[in-house]
Order: C-alpha cells, then sequence, then structure tokens
C-alpha cells in the first residue's frame, strides 16, 4: 500500500525540508531582519535627529537656527552626522557582510549613483578640509575679542584690548541663534541712524478732536491688550510709535482712535510676532464697534501713510543692550523697562530718541538700586556721556514719584506683578537725594 504524501518524514527522502536546512534558513531571516530593523531604527533616528542640535535631541524650529547661524560649528557638526548616516545606510543595502575601508569605492559601485555622489562630495575629509574644526575657529575668538573683567566694570588701565570698539568686545557668540550676536554691531549703529528718520514733532497742535488725555487711554488700553494677548513688549512699543506717527500726518477723530491703536497693534504684531493673532481677535476686543472692512481699509491707510516703512527703533531693544554691556541682573533691567514703558502714555516723551531714552530709564535704575555707575563702557556702546542724561533722569525720576494719570495704572499693575519682581513698589529716589547723586556722577 503506498505512503500518503504528507505522512513522509523530513529527513531528506519526502518533500519536506531537513533540520540542517530549516536551521540556515531559519538564521538567514533572523539576520535579514535584524538589519532592516536596525536600518529602519537609524532611519527614525536621522528623522528625528535636529539638524541645528549638535546631541542630535529633537528641537523646535530647528529651521531658523540654521538660516539664523548657518556659519557656526552647529550646522557642521550635524552634516557630518548626515553624511555619516547615509554612507551607513547605502553601505548596509549594498555590501552586507563585507566592510570595505574606502567608503567611496563602495559607494560608486554598488549604491545608487545620486546618493552615492552625494556622500563623495560631502565625505568627512572634505569637511575637514573646507572648514575649520570647531576648536580651531573659537580659540582665537576670546584673545581678540573678549572684554576683561576689568574694562567691563570701567576700572580698568587702557590695554590692547580697550583699542577696538566696545560695542564689538561685548558681543558673544551666543547658543541661540535668534539673538544674532554676530551681527549686534552693526544693526545697532543701524538703529542709531535710523532714529534720525523717524523724529516726532508736536502734533497734537493741529489734532482739534483729540487730547494728550485721549491718547494716554488709547495707549493704557492698548498695555492691557499686549497683556491679554500675550504679545511681546517689541509689539507694544512699535505700535504705539506707529500710532504717533500716523497722527502726526493725518488729522483724527476721536471715535476712530481706538481703529487706530487696534490696527496698530495688528501691523506691529505681524512684524514682532511669530504668531500673530487675527483680524477677528482684534474686532473682539474693540466690543465689535467697528467692522473688519474697516480695519483692512484703517491697514492699508496706516501703511501707505508711512511708505509701508514701519521698521521704527525703539527704546526696548536699546535697553536689552545697555543691561548687557553693564551685566546687570534680571531685576535691574525689569525696572528699567517699567521706568521706560510708563513713558508710552506720557506724550510729553513722544519727542524723545528711543535710545536716550532708553538710557535715561537705564542710568535711573542703576541709581534706584545702586549697583552700579554709568561706566566708559555704558558711554562708549550708548553714544551719552552721564551728564547728557541727567535733565531726562530728573523727570523721569518726577513721573515715579508724582503719577500725572492716577486713573491709568495698567503698565503699574502690570509690574506689580511677581513676575515683574514687583519692581512698581521699588521706593523712588527723594529729588534732592537724586540730585546729590547725580553731582557724584560727574
Amino acid at each position: 500500500m503506498p505512503v500518503p504524501r504528507d505522512s513522509r518524514s523530513a529527513n531528506g527522502k519526502g518533500l519536506r525540508p531537513s533540520k540542517t536546512q530549516a536551521t540556515e534558513s531559519t538564521r538567514g531571516e533572523a539576520v535579514r531582519a535584524m538589519e532592516s530593523q536596525e536600518t529602519d531604527k537609524e532611519e527614525n533616528s536621522q528623522a528625528k535627529r535636529s539638524p541645528s542640535s549638535p546631541q542630535g535631541a529633537p528641537r523646535k524650529r530647528s529651521a531658523f537656527g540654521d538660516l539664523t547661524n548657518a556659519h557656526q560649528n552647529q550646522p557642521t557638526q550635524s552634516k557630518k552626522e548626515v553624511v555619516k548616516g547615509t554612507a551607513k545606510k547605502v553601505l548596509r543595502s549594498t555590501v552586507a557582510h563585507d566592510f570595505s575601508k574606502n567608503n567611496e569605492i563602495n559607494l560608486k559601485k554598488s549604491g545608487p549613483k545620486s546618493l552615492a555622489e552625494e556622500a563623495s562630495v560631502s565625505s568627512e575629509p572634505t569637511v575637514k578640509e573646507g572648514l575649520m574644526p570647531v576648536q580651531e575657529r573659537e580659540e582665537p575668538v576670546p584673545v581678540q575679542k573678549g572684554p576683561s573683567v576689568q574694562e567691563a566694570s570701567g576700572a580698568g588701565q587702557p590695554g590692547p584690548s580697550e583699542q577696538m570698539p566696545r560695542m564689538e568686545n561685548i558681543e558673544k557668540v551666543e547658543e541661540d541663534p535668534y539673538i544674532g550676536a554676530e551681527y549686534a554691531k552693526e544693526i545697532f549703529k543701524y538703529m542709531r541712524k535710523r532714529e534720525e528718520i523717524f523724529p516726532i514733532s508736536n502734533y497734537m497742535v493741529k489734532q482739534h478732536d483729540i487730547s494728550k488725555d485721549m491718547r494716554a487711554i488709547l495707549v493704557d488700553w492698548m498695555v492691557e491688550v499686549q497683556e491679554n494677548f500675550e504679545l511681546t513688549h517689541e509689539t507694544l512699543y512699535l505700535a504705539v510709535k506707529l500710532v504717533d506717527h500716523y497722527l502726526m500726518q493725518v488729522v483724527c477723530l476721536r471715535d476712530k482712535l481706538q481703529l487706530i491703536g487696534s490696527t496698530a497693534l495688528l501691523i506691529a504684531s505681524k512684524f514682532e510676532e511669530r504668531c500673530p493673532p487675527c483680524i477677528d481677535d482684534f474686532l473682539y476686543i474693540c466690543d465689535d464697534a467697528y467692522q473688519r472692512e474697516e480695519l483692512l481699509s484703517m491697514e492699508i491707510n496706516i501703511l501707505h501713510t508711512l511708505n509701508y516703512d514701519i521698521n521704527i527703533p525703539i527704546a526696548y531693544r536699546f535697553l536689552r543692550k545697555f543691561a548687557k554691556c553693564a551685566h546687570v541682573n534680571m531685576e535691574t533691567l525689569t525696572l528699567a523697562r517699567f521706568i521706560c514703558e510708563l513713558t508710552l502714555q506720557e506724550y510729553d516723551y513722544v519727542q524723545e530718541r528711543a535710545s536716550k531714552l532708553a538710557a535715561s530709564s537705564f542710568f535711573l535704575a542703576l541709581k534706584m538700586k545702586n549697583v552700579g555707575k554709568w561706566t566708559r563702557s555704558l558711554e562708549r556702546y550708548s553714544g551719552y556721556r552721564s551728564t547728557d542724561l541727567f535733565s531726562l533722569v530728573k523727570r523721569l525720576n518726577f513721573l515715579l514719584t508724582y503719577q500725572h494719570h492716577d486713573k491709568l495704572k495698567a503698565v503699574r499693575t502690570k509690574y506689580s506683578h511677581k513676575i515683574f519682581f514687583e519692581v512698581a513698589k521699588t521706593p523712588t529716589l527723594d529729588m534732592l537725594k537724586l540730585e546729590d547723586i547725580l553731582k557724584n556722577s560727574v
């Protein structure tokens, strides 16, 4: 009787494979599975790896880091990592069991043409020859540009490094690519020159339907909007500047004043914010007093009146530079910001230059905290001597001591919070005491 085909044994006489063949095939499948899993694992790590982080950790907005810091060490390292990962990926897929020492030959022989050419053009030897290593590029920087401790305090003896501009010395290569430390000197000079292009005259003379108090109420409301929408302080300062420059050229009616303020905030948000609020949000904060078409028409009108040139220097940016030059803590800087922000709603300060207003606010904050003097470094960096700021410092101290608008407390309430170190509660200087301090500062 013939034996059924399915009942034959797996000893090589039947149709089933032998034990040795099954073991070899199983082992081969396991090896291929491990290789594919390892390749997928590396691809995932390359996809998650941020090109702006040398450690390979995920980082938000990495593309911006590449744009603003293209010549720094971080993109160089990420380029090496990508090249290494690409080379390994091609070698695994083509030469599974033979690792040759010459990567370019292996890639040209067995890898895809486009991928092999990319790896051969941007391989590690090319990177080392074309770009200087990080240590070699950054070691000479502290020797040439790094300020000494005595120079930072303004009490050192003249030396070789003092011949270089202080604006260039205090700038260091920062980890944050948004700071733009490499261009800080040129940016600062450029903004100082632009101050001369944007003078503000006494425009309230020709405004017959609005007054200084109405403007103060508008700015106080704009401060509340900035807090509610969590906008940056640069947006607030720029919006107030836009309002002043527009009112300087156009006669405004009182029922359109809030529309001008909300539209200025919209334009400043588009200029300063990463995610500006939408138009409906600005209509909502106006309690639907205006239509969408009115807001859009006012936006076009403001931009056309200002010739679409809205990069106006503001005092807030100068404050940050002065604080970095003096090496003060965050509480002192916040106090200076509070003093400077109080001037936004005061019409008497609209004709002051932004850099001088920032310097005077910072000078008064230093004296209120008793943390330093107006050093030679600050004079060189700001362009103002201490004697140039005395009259404006006295006015600012008077503004702190005697409130002109008792009902408008948005700025004082804002800086009374713990987040801002409650700097609004800082005791003010007596006017006679300030006079003595200024005399001793000469």
